[in-house]
């Protein structure tokens, strides 16, 4: 009876040990499943794939930013600002533990200056005036450690383009808050920021629509135009392209330029 015992319990043990072989998959297997459908753009089984990463692996760096950037990209879909503020929220927490983890992680510290700066846009004036140094501290950080992280630079020529154009609510909310203005943004040096933005990621239609948005806003018509006319001919990859596309050839018509559209197909 006893021999009957030992042996269902060693039965027992072997079963359980065989189930657990089976279910496991080992983390950096279900990093490159993730990254795959990172890459692919299908943001909501890649959330999935990384979060399986860190019921494994908690600590894991890479798995902890790229859940930032697709609540980030998840957000910005909605148009519900609670749902957005939510997504919004909690990539900013993903992008702080990344940061706490890996301090000297470019994509952590750009992650955390996006959603910062994505929190601010849903919240009130005062958290979104409050949130501009922080956001800044955390774009030069990620440029100090990776000069040629394009998306960086195309967030720091935005904060430039904000910090030099505050409305009269925003002035004077930073003056209470922060005891004064942001120093040194100027239209020039977002439009410098966005360029060399461009230059490290010719591709991303997005920085060619900010470029041209301040080209127009400064009156600097024929600049704005040249832009959009190279912006409209870029190849359309996701949807958000083809929305971005659709705006590039609507502001080009309304400044009497002329489309030169390239018919691609998005994914």
């Amino acid at each position: 009876m006893i021999l009957f015992k030992k042996l269902m319990i060693v039965l027992t043990v072997c079963l359980i040990s065989i189930g657990q072989t089976l279910a496991f998959v080992p983390a950096d297997d279900l990093i490159k499943e993730a990254n795959q459908l990172f890459n692919q753009f299908k943001d909501r089984e890649a959330l999935s794939k990384y979060q399986q990463v860190l019921n494994a692996e908690p600590q894991n760096y890479e798995a902890l930013w790229k859940m930032s950037l697709l609540q980030l990209r998840i957000g910005s879909r909605y148009s519900d600002e609670t749902e957005k503020l939510d997504f919004f929220a909690a990539a900013r927490d993903y992008a702080e533990r990344a940061v706490a983890i890996s301090p000297e992680g470019a994509d952590a510290h750009y992650t955390l200056a996006l959603a910062l700066n994505n929190l601010s846009m849903v919240m009130g004036v005062k958290e979104r005036v409050s949130n501009l140094k922080l956001i800044k501290f955390h774009i030069d950080k990620t440029i100090a450690l990776k000069f040629e992280h394009a998306s960086a630079w195309q967030l720091l020529g935005r904060w430039y383009y904000k910090a030099a154009n505050l409305t009269f609510l925003e002035c004077t909310f930073s003056k209470l808050i922060t005891g004064g203005l942001p120093e040194g943004a100027t239209n020039e040096l977002a439009i410098e920021a966005l360029r060399q933005a461009i230059t490290l990621n010719p591709g991303n239609i997005n920085g060619y629509l900010d470029l041209a948005l301040i080209y127009r806003d400064v009156k600097n018509k024929s600049a704005a135009i040249a832009v959009l006319q190279e912006a409209i001919k870029l190849d359309l990859v996701t949807a958000e392209d083809l929305e971005i596309n659709r705006r590039c050839k609507s502001l080009l018509h309304d400044l009497g330029g002329v489309a030169f559209p390239k018919v691609t197909n998005a994914k």
